[in-house]
């Protein structure tokens, strides 16, 4: 039988407990159609303080996720869906968003790697690669190089680096990081960088792994 935008409704009913990945996943694939009211044109600060739009599911509703998703992704801003209910039922950040507009889906399968600081062991071999264009599109390099000027930021820089596996293509994913200079970022105290991968990462799709490294231990380092 085929699915329709208005099925999903049924998927908003079933109780938050009892959503599990099966739920998540069959929800996610029918999302992009679903009918939604934007409560509001300003996005608002959320728990995390970062920006997100609010838009609540509705039968009559006047746009879709989809085209709101487009929108979102130029703007650097995440969704919240129904916000009303005492919990809403799904929070997207702005990494999710930009992978839906860049792969078709918010969530893509690949797990990631532990991000955060390396220690680095002399003699270590390492592979590295620059960030392409559709790894790492323009418009997010944008948005995250705003986050990162108003924290001070001016000139950040990054690399892609394999710390794990035998070398493969960086579009793969497999065993790489995306990596920040500390320097570049004007090498704030060790206690403070997994906060700023943290940081970071709500940027990136959940698959990306974000992590800070010493241009000292790794050459090679690019404008973002």
């Amino acid at each position: 039988m085929q699915t329709t935008p208005q099925d999903s409704s049924d998927l908003l009913s079933v109780d938050v407990e009892k959503r599990d990945e099966a739920w998540e996943r069959e929800f996610l694939k029918r999302l992009p159609e679903m009918p939604v009211t934007v409560l509001s044109p300003d996005p608002k600060e959320g728990p995390d303080f970062w920006p997100y739009l609010l838009v609540e599911t509705r039968p009559d509703g006047d746009d879709s996720i989809r085209n709101v998703v487009e929108w979102l992704s130029n703007k650097g801003i995440g969704l919240v869906l129904n916000p009303t209910k005492p919990m809403p039922d799904f929070v997207f950040t702005y990494g999710m968003i930009w992978n839906f507009r860049e792969r078709g889906e918010f969530l893509s399968d690949l797990p990631p790697e532990k991000g955060g600081r390396f220690e680095i062991k002399p003699g270590q071999q390492l592979w590295t690669g620059v960030p392409s264009e559709s790894y790492l599109p323009k418009y997010v390099r944008t948005m995250i190089k705003q986050f990162l000027a108003a924290q001070g930021v001016f000139l950040p820089k990054v690399l892609m680096v394999n710390f794990r596996a035998e070398p493969t293509a960086p579009e793969t994913l497999a065993g790489y990081d995306l990596c920040f200079s500390i320097e570049s970022l004007k090498s704030p105290p060790t206690h403070e960088h997994a906060n700023i991968a943290e940081a970071i990462s709500w940027f990136l799709p959940a698959h990306y792994s974000v992590s800070l490294v010493s241009e000292k231990s790794v050459p090679g380092f690019v404008s973002l």
